[in-house]
């Protein structure tokens, strides 16, 4: 007899829907080149400067977050986990900060491109108070869990990974990071199955859109916008 699928929930249905571009944020050419030891430092330097200022203005989505589980998701639990994604921002600024350091990059004179702007104006949107209480943490559950995975990926078996990058791969892609990034997944999952069709329609059109987003990202990275 065929063994019988765990449970899915509407978030990997949707993974596996949009396959294409899922593959396209979480193995992406700049993640594969720093894999398989091929990365552009450049691109890498470009990569740490767009993502610190990134990062400082996912601080405040982060927060509208942390008050949308307070007031919205019936459960406390939900607010302890994304309470401690909020707290660790502030050492992942301070990582920033050494690694720019490391690499002579200075955060002073960096400017936000394109890619960066958008995505940036995206996250702006879903802080609006109108944005149901499971679109936001779908859209918080992507944005994490393409960093988890794509940086998990360069430190599998058979890496190339340079040394001096492992220091970002370890950052994101440690089972620590993976397990919190579970937590979230079952709380937006929690929130679908009592979800309208309407809302459903706005969940999974967020989830893709943080996905092309991420892909515009690493582009940007690499020189692409």
């Amino acid at each position: 007899m065929e063994k019988k699928p765990e449970n899915r929930g509407m978030i990997d249905t949707w993974i596996d829907k949009h396959r294409s571009i899922y593959s396209a944020a979480t193995r992406h050419a700049f993640v594969v080149s720093i894999r398989d030891g091929s990365v552009d430092l450049s691109s890498f330097r470009t990569w740490l400067g767009q993502d610190y200022l990134f990062v400082r203005g996912f601080v405040p989505f982060v927060a509208s977050v942390l008050i949308r589980a307070c007031k919205d998701s019936g459960e406390s639990s939900d607010m302890e986990v994304v309470l401690g994604g909020l707290a660790s921002l502030n050492d992942e600024i301070e990582w920033f900060k050494r690694e720019g350091s490391k690499w002579d990059v200075d955060f002073s004179t960096v400017v936000p491109q394109n890619a960066n702007q958008e995505y940036r104006r995206f996250l702006d949107a879903l802080m609006s108070s109108e944005v149901k209480y499971a679109v936001i943490m779908t859209a918080f559950w992507a944005i994490e869990a393409v960093y988890q995975e794509s940086f998990a990926h360069c430190l599998e078996d058979g890496n190339k990974t340079p040394v001096g990058l492992t220091g970002a791969c370890h950052r994101w892609g440690n089972d620590g990071f993976k397990q919190y990034c579970s937590s979230v997944k079952n709380i937006a999952e929690r929130c679908l199955e009592n979800a309208s069709g309407e809302v459903l329609v706005e969940a999974e059109d967020v989830l893709v859109r943080v996905l092309e987003h991420e892909v515009a990202f690493w582009e940007m990275s690499r020189g692409g916008q």
